[in-house]
């Protein structure tokens, strides 16, 4: 935590960003402003189709078409009739529009950042519900339905309460074959779904300092299933490298100085936690509340393996999962699966090998898109399977049949469990020091 000598009186990051967008010097919980919005983000399934018959009726235009980034993710490859047409729909829309648009390049909570969109500081509002994931680089991202996000393309502003801040500080560093999302279930366990109480989850200290920007995004992710409205972390160095790889605009630079919580400002719950005594979490069906150490599951035997989700296969999830897998093949029965988060990502991975672990250990690559996570296409959960997966989410009916049965891990977690035929703990399956080296 720093303070900011200019401030008038210790506030939060996200009092500090919501002030900015509403051209207010200082911000107090609970007051309702009106935000100037810097990005919106649509998709395929909740954009074009839902909110162009709103705009036609209230006879309106975009607000700032070079404000608008749409990503096609949902409907992608588009392998059923609904979802050839949605495409072709967002397609059409995203030429008449002029908008930024990203077309199956991977998941918009992934794509939207490692193309330079985000920068620290921004308001910035999604059509979807883990669009908090754009929290992990310091701004304050949202996620609104159709209706409302109609009304921000057409104006650029939107209404906001000025959220209280729970303050998730995390000591320590994490073990071996532990990551951020075993962080997020032993939270969903521990404060339970509505923890965040739609309020601003912030997430400090050494362990999620010494984090990289892709574990963070899944922390970020993941305030959804806390309830939270954002997924705050403060800006530092580790972004500003990721940020600048990806080719963001790097001149406001400067006015990230102080972009953090200051010392001594009043947050609604203060929790802290010691990242080194945290084991592997698995979460059981049908809720990520559900969760508790791999190594009090019962003996469950899997029949599909899932690797994919914004949650749980960008490069270093799948990097992560290859380390277990290298050398070896699936148990008896086991169906693995493997949907990279985005093209670059799985075109990084190809490069360094990593996917031809997943090919050579039986695995099924999928498109770049949400897919099973979601529920859409045509691969989805058959009746009375269970699976383990690396998706935030895994409530009844949700990624296929009513039927299914769908237990949560991280990526390390689903490749053990997928080898082991049940579901395992990835620290029996870590390569030792010398193969890791």
């Amino acid at each position: 935590m720093t303070e900011t000598p200019t401030s008038p009186r210790p506030t939060t990051l996200a009092q500090k960003i919501v002030a900015r967008a509403s051209a207010r010097d200082h911000v107090t919980p609970g007051e309702i402003v009106t935000a100037r919005v810097d990005l919106a983000m649509i998709h395929d399934s909740g954009g074009p189709r839902r909110v162009e018959p709103i705009l036609q009726d209230l006879g309106v235009g975009l607000f700032d078409a070079s404000k608008v980034v749409l990503i096609s993710d949902h409907f992608v490859p588009g392998d059923t009739d609904e979802g050839a047409r949605i495409l072709e729909l967002t397609r059409q829309w995203a030429k008449e529009r002029k908008v930024a648009f990203h077309d199956g390049e991977g998941i918009c909570h992934v794509v939207l950042p490692e193309r330079g969109h985000l920068l620290p500081g921004m308001l910035v509002v999604g059509g979807d519900s883990h669009s908090p994931t754009g929290g992990a680089f310091g701004a304050y991202m949202f996620g609104v339905g159709a209706t409302e996000m109609a009304g921000v393309l057409a104006t650029g502003e939107i209404w906001l309460k000025v959220p209280e801040t729970i303050l998730l500080k995390w000591r320590g560093r994490l073990s071996a074959g532990v990551t951020a999302k075993d962080m997020m279930l032993a939270l969903c366990g521990r404060l339970g779904m509505d923890g965040g109480k739609y309020q601003a989850v912030e997430y400090a200290g050494e362990a999620i300092t010494a984090l990289s920007m892709q574990e963070r995004m899944t922390l970020s992710n993941m305030a959804a299933e806390l309830g939270g409205q954002a997924g705050l972390i403060a800006p530092d160095a580790t972004t500003a490298a990721f940020l600048e790889a990806a080719g963001a605009n790097m001149n406001a630079r400067a006015s990230w100085s102080g972009l953090a919580t200051d010392t001594g400002a009043p947050v609604q719950e203060h929790h802290v936690f010691d990242a080194s005594a945290l084991a592997p979490q698995v979460a059981a069906p049908h809720s990520p509340a559900n969760s508790a150490p791999v190594t009090e599951a019962p003996e469950t035997p899997v029949d599909i393996a899932y690797i994919g989700a914004c949650t749980g296969a960008k490069y270093e999830d799948l990097r992560n999962a290859a380390n277990i897998l290298r050398g070896r093949r699936l148990g008896k029965g086991v169906e693995l699966l493997v949907a990279p988060a985005s093209k670059r990502d799985q075109d990084r991975a190809a490069a360094d090998g990593i996917m031809a672990v997943f090919e050579n250990a039986g695995a099924r690559i999928l498109p770049n898109a949400c897919g099973i996570c979601a529920g859409y296409g045509t691969d989805r959960l058959g009746e009375d399977v269970t699976c383990i997966s690396s998706t935030a989410r895994n409530f009844k009916g949700r990624m296929g049949a009513a039927s299914s049965r769908v237990w949560l891990g991280s990526p390390l977690t689903v490749a053990a469990s997928a080898i082991a035929g049940k579901i395992a703990d990835p620290r029996d399956f870590l390569p030792d020091e010398r193969e890791r080296s």
